[in-house]
């Protein structure tokens, strides 16, 4: 049984560390872009944005997996009713959340496209249109990732 708790977090952790990834990417593109004499400079905003929270997001989740794994796993030896009822709760709560992200995601993703179509030639609405629509999606394919995971897991939890 432990072992669906521990693929769950690990795989968390793992997407936390390409969130770290990315959002450092995005920054070095970013300072690029600042220093390049670039028609994409107008990529800087949604660039520096989405790094903040793919940095705050990843190092959060990396940073704290280990001692939630550990605790979660002590619940689940002690008091599996325990366990079931305060994990699938929390596990509500998480997937609930994937519903404002996803939404938002493909709110800004709209928004991009709809600036690249309305400012087709290379200005700064362009490229901060390609900006949201490069890291809107990207967001929301590992947010997709993400929610599968934890319907999963849940699955696990509720079946626990």
């Amino acid at each position: 049984m432990e072992d669906h708790l521990m693929t769950y977090f690990m795989a968390e952790k793992q997407e936390a560390l390409l969130f770290m990834a990315l959002g450092a990417a995005a920054l070095v593109v970013s300072f690029y872009l600042f220093k390049a004499e670039s028609v994409y400079k107008g990529m800087i905003y949604p660039l520096i944005i989405v790094a903040a929270i793919q940095l705050v997001v990843g190092s959060t989740v990396y940073f704290r997996t280990d001692g939630q794994v550990e605790e979660l796993a002590a619940l689940l030896k002690d008091d599996p009713e325990k366990y079931k009822v305060e994990e699938s709760q929390r596990m509500e709560r998480v997937i609930k959340s994937f519903r404002v992200y996803k939404g938002t995601e493909i709110i800004l993703l709209a928004i991009g496209i709809a600036l690249t179509i309305a400012f087709r030639e290379y200005n700064p609405w362009y490229s901060l249109g390609i900006g949201l629509i490069i890291e809107s999606s990207l967001m929301l394919v590992l947010d997709l990732f993400a929610e599968k995971r934890a319907h999963e897991y849940m699955q696990f939890v509720v079946g626990s």
